[in-house]
């Protein structure tokens, strides 16, 4: 069950990232700031429940075979090395935002909204795969 609900925030997330993305685009600073908030919350919620899963659960086993592996742990690896460097760059557009540093915000941004979208994404890749296509029960 908390599978499921690490999928619905990880699409949420990306969601709300390319909401913003959008919103900031146009201009709409407003809207922005309320889709990269959503974005924040959810990814923030994902790592609370991921972690009280594998606390109960452990890690599971991907049960494909031959290629299939091979595409999911090349997914997955990348996945979890970038989710790791997702965390302080977020943190910091948080403190540049807060600080009203907002050319310094852009600037890293540009670069921070590509790897959490694709942190967010094959997170969803992750469990489509480990859950649904390849049934872990």
């Amino acid at each position: 069950m908390l599978a499921l609900v690490n999928a619905s925030l990880n699409a949420t997330s990306a969601v709300a990232l390319f909401t913003g993305f959008y919103f900031v685009r146009r201009r709409s600073l407003h809207m922005h700031r309320r889709a990269m908030l959503i974005a924040l919350t959810t990814s923030a919620l994902f790592l609370i429940f991921y972690l009280t899963r594998i606390t109960f659960t452990g890690i599971h086993e991907f049960a494909g075979k031959g290629a299939a592996r091979a595409v999911y742990f090349s997914i997955l690896f990348s996945h979890i090395a970038l989710a790791v460097l997702v965390v302080p760059l977020v943190l910091r557009l948080v403190y540049l935002v807060r600080r009203r540093r907002f050319r310094n915000h852009a600037r890293l941004a540009r670069w921070t909204l590509p790897i959490w979208a694709y942190v967010s994404v094959t997170g969803l890749g992750v469990y489509v795969l480990l859950y649904q296509v390849y049934g872990y029960r």
